[in-house]
């Protein structure tokens, strides 16, 4: 045999897998890209308002008699914003953004009573207005499910007490705080 017409290719398999994982992998990105979809965003913030980066959350007012309801729900929503979202929370009327509250109203129901009409299970509701606006003082979400005052938006949370397996009314309203908090930071997500 002639060397000169002989092919010697010696073809390493875990490079040559390599390479074409490689093209392959390329080939994917040019089509996604060319198709279109070079404008969707990974992550929470492609979920928020991008022109927003920081927000003031004063302390919610209440015209509940009960103590200390505001502070409560003004922690949890902050816990919840910077839980959630790629918002920072900062303690300054500086910032871009300012989300105000105010607990609406707030009380109890009996939802089940035993046969000597003592309450066996009762039900805590808190309604909440909600103001979010920019530096500019416009309405991030004016589009909201249901204004009541201008550019205010209403959230409800209830949660229900079980006296019988050891709940008590202070711990069924921190569960209907925390589940107005998720509403609050869910208002803040950018209409689809």
């Amino acid at each position: 045999m002639d060397p000169r017409t002989t092919r010697r290719t010696v073809v390493e398999p875990d490079a040559t897998r390599a390479a074409v994982r490689r093209a392959v992998v390329a080939a994917a990105i040019l089509v996604a890209t060319a198709a279109g979809c070079s404008t969707y965003q990974i992550g929470n913030r492609s979920l928020y308002p991008a022109h927003i980066r920081t927000v003031y959350v004063p302390t919610f007012e209440s015209n509940s008699f009960r103590r200390n309801l505001g502070e409560r729900l003004t922690e949890a929503v902050v816990k919840e914003i910077e839980l959630k979202t790629p918002y920072k929370v900062v303690a300054t009327p500086d910032a871009d953004s300012v989300l105000t509250g105010l607990i609406a109203s707030e009380g109890k129901r009996v939802v089940a009573e035993n046969r000597y009409d003592d309450p066996r299970q009762v039900e805590v509701r808190m309604q909440v207005m909600v103001n979010w606006i920019d530096r500019q003082g416009t309405a991030i979400r004016p589009d909201g499910a249901v204004p009541l005052p201008p550019s205010a938006l209403s959230v409800t949370g209830t949660a229900e007490v079980t006296a019988e397996v050891g709940q008590s009314v202070a711990t069924s309203q921190q569960d209907a705080i925390n589940r107005v908090a998720e509403q609050i930071v869910a208002m803040m997500e950018t209409p689809w």
